[in-house]
């Protein structure tokens, strides 16, 4: 890089004073040699005619776009949203953000509401990673063989149930921590027969994934019928090479 300043450093000078077909012609010496692509090499020039001897060319610094404002509004909205990932709070926030301004949850300026509602499900996941991993007691998710899990488990939604017989349930894990799960605490197990309603909870000490195989199969004797499937969402204490072996 302090090579191709100084190739630029030695060309300004020249370049400024001359006529239009030598600088076509420096700037064709200026791309073969630092390989720049020609509106590059235009602008650096350009720059360079700005800069006086002696003085320090400026840094041009990347205006932030997201502020705090932003970031609160986000976390409120995936709060609300029962903490969605980016891409499916996306489309939530056209109906949650004016049902918490309805409520006096948020109160935005038009730019920044603005701003909200055109951001794109990456840069929502990327604004919120500090608030996932503080709401995860601090643990960031664990990729490589989880992730391999994951790709195995088929996807399932709430429009792919027609007339499920009885045995198919629902599964998620309650967790009794209170404000803060930081620690080990007991949760429940909860498994909802999608056809019946039918509804069993089943306590663990902890988030373990031998210890949730063991409430399953203790739950196959509280059911009047056999256990056909079970739907989860991608909790690591579900997503694992022991519940899915």
């Amino acid at each position: 890089m302090g090579a191709r300043r100084e190739v630029v450093s030695a060309v300004t000078e020249r370049y400024r004073l001359a006529k239009r077909a030598e600088k076509g012609q420096i700037l064709d010496e200026l791309c073969a040699t630092t390989d720049w692509h020609r509106k590059h090499a235009v602008r650096a020039l350009r720059r360079r005619e700005t800069v006086g001897p002696g003085e320090v060319e400026a840094t041009r610094k990347r205006r932030r776009r997201y502020g705090a404002t932003i970031k609160d509004a986000l976390t409120a909205l995936r709060e609300a949203s029962d903490r969605v990932c980016g891409k499916r709070l996306k489309v939530m926030i056209t109906t949650l953000l004016p049902a918490l301004e309805r409520h006096g949850r948020l109160q935005l300026g038009q730019a920044d509401r603005d701003c909200v509602l055109s951001i794109s499900p990456a840069t929502i996941d990327r604004l919120l990673v500090d608030v996932k991993v503080a709401a995860s007691g601090g643990r960031r998710r664990r990729a490589g063989f989880d992730s391999a899990i994951r790709r195995e488990v088929p996807i399932r939604t709430f429009n792919d149930w027609h007339s499920a017989p009885p045995g198919f349930c629902e599964v998620d894990m309650v967790a009794h921590g209170g404000t803060s799960v930081a620690g080990s605490f007991i949760q429940t197990l909860t498994m909802v027969d999608v056809a019946t309603g039918w509804t069993e909870c089943l306590p663990l000490v902890t988030r373990e994934g031998s210890l949730v195989v063991e409430a399953i199969n203790h739950a196959q004797s509280l059911f009047p019928w056999l256990l056909r499937g079970l739907d989860f969402d991608n909790d690591s204490a579900f997503m694992n090479d022991v519940v899915v072996p």
